[in-house]
């Protein structure tokens, strides 16, 4: 369990912050060539963004069903047929895919990125309470998908690049998580 805001003198639970050095590393920048490569497969992913985005959320729920508890709307939802029928799944993949669209169209401008995915840090730590680590997780679920469904494009370079971009985008969200204050139940504190 989280919590966002600092334990009163009345919660003696011991609790702790996430330090900066549980953080990853920062990724290294991408080089101009590992710009190109994921720009250039992310426009064959990008063409079926819904679809695609579809089958990452409903792997990702199946898969990691704790992830459904802060989605109220489809929650309860088990069976995989009916997540897809889903408007508001459908809504979530395609906010989602537009997320990292936006990341990928601006990968030449460090700033941009920066400033998107602190936004998205920050919505999913203040207004959601979603755990940092659901983004980590999601983010291997993507390359899962994208390597299985786009294999001619996801090559084993491909994969390692974008590898590093998810990486970098974990890194920034956790940023975001960090500067508003995230805290987090220690294990010894359970």
């Amino acid at each position: 369990m989280s919590r966002r805001a600092s334990p009163g003198p009345e919660e003696p639970r011991r609790r702790e912050v996430e330090r900066h050095d549980e953080r990853p590393e920062r990724a290294e920048p991408l080089s101009d060539g590992e710009r190109d490569l994921i720009q250039d497969t992310w426009g064959q992913v990008y063409k079926n963004c819904e679809d695609v985005g579809v089958s990452v959320l409903i792997r990702f729920f199946v898969n990691f069903p704790s992830a459904k508890q802060y989605f109220s709307q489809f929650q309860d939802m088990e069976d995989p047929e009916e997540m897809e029928r889903s408007s508001q799944l459908r809504h979530h993949a395609r906010r989602v895919m537009n997320a990292i669209n936006t990341v990928v169209e601006n990968l030449n401008d460090p700033e941009k990125v920066s400033s998107v995915l602190a936004l998205v840090g920050k919505a999913h730590a203040v207004k959601h309470k979603v755990e940092p680590m659901y983004f980590k997780i999601l983010s291997g679920v993507m390359l899962e998908v994208f390597s299985e469904d786009f294999p001619e494009f996801f090559t084993a370079e491909a994969q390692v690049v974008w590898s590093k971009l998810m990486a970098a985008v974990y890194w920034h969200v956790t940023g975001a998580y960090t500067d508003v204050g995230w805290l987090q139940v220690s294990s010894s504190a359970v």
